[in-house]
């Protein structure tokens, strides 16, 4: 069974994409940034980025049924790095995640 989760982003809309795709017990949360949602608006400080966007991969998470525990990997994309590299949709973003999670059984 398939289902698709939205943030609500403006960012899905502009683009055609959903936050994460829940697809049996897998969870493929797409590349997530520091915007806080409700309010559009994104900090300059890379640790108050990655905070919001692990908050908001969190939130999409606890949608689908999973929490920051079931995730299997996590991919990070920076403007200015040796890691993964990219430019990323807005300069004012400094980082982007993306996680896929799998949905363990609950004891």
């Amino acid at each position: 069974m398939r289902k698709l989760i939205s943030s609500g982003s403006s960012f899905e809309a502009q683009i055609g994409y959903s936050r994460a795709v829940v697809d049996d017990d897998f969870i493929f949360v797409s590349g997530t940034t520091g915007f806080n949602y409700k309010t559009m608006t994104i900090s300059d400080d890379i640790v108050v980025q990655t905070e919001q966007a692990l908050h908001n991969v969190s939130a999409a998470l606890h949608e689908a049924g999973a929490t920051l525990a079931d995730i299997v990997r996590v991919t990070y994309i920076v403007p200015d790095a040796t890691m993964f590299s990219a430019g990323l949709a807005d300069p004012r973003m400094k980082i982007e995640i993306e996680v896929t999670a799998r949905k363990t059984a609950r004891i």
